[in-house]
C-alpha cells in the first residue's frame, strides 16, 4: 500500500511544468524561506497548543500556496509539499522528532495532504498561465489596432498625396510655362512675380516631402524608431519658430514661456515637425491679424504645447476628422493652394508615437491646437 501511493506521488511530481518566468535564484531562495516562515510559525503554534496538527498543516499549506504563486516552477510547490509532509510527520507528529509512518492513519492522512499540496500547487500554477496568456492576448490585440491604426494612416495618406502635392505641382508648371512661352512680352516684375511663386511652390514640396519621410518612417518602424533623448521643449519650440520665420519672413510668433524647465524624452527633429506643421498650417489658413501664440505649460506626468491663431477658425464639421490625412473642400483661395492636407496627419502619428495625445478647439477668435507628451521618467518619480 504504502509502496503503491509513493509510485502514484513519484508519477504526479514527474508531470511538472518547466517553463520559466522568474529567476532560479529567486525562486530557490523564496521557498527555502517560505517553508523557514511556515516551521516557525507552526512551532509557536503547537505552543499555543500542542494537541492540534491540523492547522499546522494548514499553515504549510498557506505556504506552498506562496510558493506555486511567486516561484518561476511548478516542481518547487510539489517539492514544498513533500517536505511539508515530512517536516509535519517528524517535527509536529507523535513520535516527535522521529519520521514514522507507523501511526495508524497517518499514512492516508499525509498523503491527503500532499495530494491537496499539489492540487493547490496546481491551481495557483494554472491561474498564473491563464495569467500571463490574458495578458498576451491582450499584447496582441492592441498590436493588432495600431496595425489597423497604421493601415489607415497609410490609406488616408494615398488619398492625401494626389491632392496635395497636385496643387503646387500644377502651379509650378503654370508659372514656368508662362516665363517660357511669354519670355519677350512679360515686365521684368511679372517674370519676378512668376519665379517668387515657383520659388514658395517649391519650398511647399520640399516640406511636403519631409513630412512625408517622416510619417514613412512612423508608419514603418512605429515608435521603436525614435532616436528619443531628454530635450528642453523650450528649445525645440524656439528652433521650431526660427526655421518658420526662415521660411515665411511675415510670421510673427509671441511665445509664453514658464520659469520652470521643461524636459520631456522625445525625437527633437520630429517634434520640432510637429510645431513647423503647427505654424504653418496657422500661417497659411488661419488669416490672423494678431501674432500666433505658442504656450508651454505642464500637469504632473506630461508637457503640453499650444499654438493658438486668432483668425477665422475651423468649421466645426472639419473638427472631427482633421487629423484623418483625407483632403477636404477649400474654403478660401489659400486652402486651395494648399490645402490642410497631410500635415496635420503627419503632427498625429509622431505624437501617436511619443504616446502622447494631440487635440484642436476653436476659440473666439480663432483655433489652438495643444499637443502633449509624457515627461521623464525621472520628472514622474519626483511628481509622486
Amino acid at each position: 500500500m504504502k509502496r503503491r501511493i509513493w509510485n502514484l506521488f513519484t508519477r504526479i511530481t514527474d508531470r511538472v511544468s518547466l517553463s520559466h518566468t522568474f529567476d532560479a535564484h529567486h525562486s530557490l531562495l523564496f521557498t527555502v524561506s517560505a517553508m523557514l516562515a511556515a516551521t516557525v510559525l507552526s512551532a509557536l503554534y503547537r505552543q499555543l497548543n500542542a494537541t492540534d496538527s491540523i492547522n499546522v498543516a494548514l499553515i504549510y499549506i498557506l505556504a506552498i500556496i506562496l510558493i506555486s504563486y511567486h516561484t518561476d516552477l511548478y516542481r518547487y510547490g510539489v517539492i514544498s509539499g513533500l517536505v511539508s509532509v515530512f517536516l509535519i510527520n517528524g517535527i509536529f507528529t507523535y513520535p516527535y522528532w522521529e519520521i514514522s509512518f507507523e501511526v495508524s492513519g497517518s499514512t492516508i492522512t499525509f498523503a491527503i495532504m500532499y495530494i491537496i499540496s499539489i492540487l493547490s500547487s496546481a491551481t495557483v500554477f494554472r491561474m498564473k498561465e491563464q495569467a500571463r496568456k490574458l495578458k498576451e492576448s491582450e499584447k496582441r490585440i492592441v498590436e493588432t489596432e495600431k496595425e489597423k491604426e497604421k493601415e489607415k494612416l497609410r490609406a488616408n495618406l494615398l488619398r492625401a498625396v494626389s491632392h496635395d502635392l497636385r496643387t503646387p505641382l500644377t502651379s509650378m508648371i503654370g508659372a514656368s510655362s508662362s516665363c517660357l512661352e511669354n519670355e519677350d512680352s512679360l515686365t521684368a516684375e511679372e517674370k519676378r512675380l512668376l519665379i517668387s511663386q515657383i520659388y514658395e511652390d517649391a519650398n511647399w514640396l520640399l516640406h511636403m516631402v519631409e513630412n512625408l519621410l517622416s510619417v514613412t518612417r512612423i508608419t514603418e518602424g512605429g515608435a521603436g524608431v525614435l532616436k528619443k533623448t531628454s530635450e528642453p521643449m523650450e528649445e525645440v519650440l524656439f528652433d521650431a519658430i526660427a526655421t518658420s520665420r526662415k521660411r515665411y519672413p511675415d510670421l510673427k510668433v509671441e511665445t509664453v514661456i514658464p520659469d520652470e524647465l521643461l524636459v520631456a524624452p522625445m525625437d527633437p527633429l520630429l517634434i520640432k515637425q510637429v510645431i513647423l506643421n503647427l505654424l504653418e498650417n496657422s500661417y497659411f489658413h488661419a488669416h490672423s491679424a494678431q501674432p500666433v501664440k505658442c504656450t508651454l505649460d505642464s500637469t504632473d506626468t506630461f508637457v503640453n504645447v499650444h499654438i493658438r491663431d486668432f483668425g477665422e477658425g475651423i468649421a466645426p464639421e472639419r473638427l472631427a476628422g482633421i487629423f484623418d490625412a483625407a483632403p477636404s473642400a477649400p474654403t478660401s483661395a489659400s486652402d486651395t493652394r494648399k490645402g490642410m492636407g497631410i500635415g496635420l496627419s503627419i503632427c498625429k502619428a509622431i505624437i501617436a508615437a511619443h504616446e502622447g495625445e494631440i487635440t484642436v478647439r476653436n476659440c473666439e477668435p480663432g483655433a489652438e491646437f495643444c499637443f502633449r507628451i509624457p515627461k521623464e521618467e525621472k520628472a514622474y518619480e519626483s511628481d509622486r
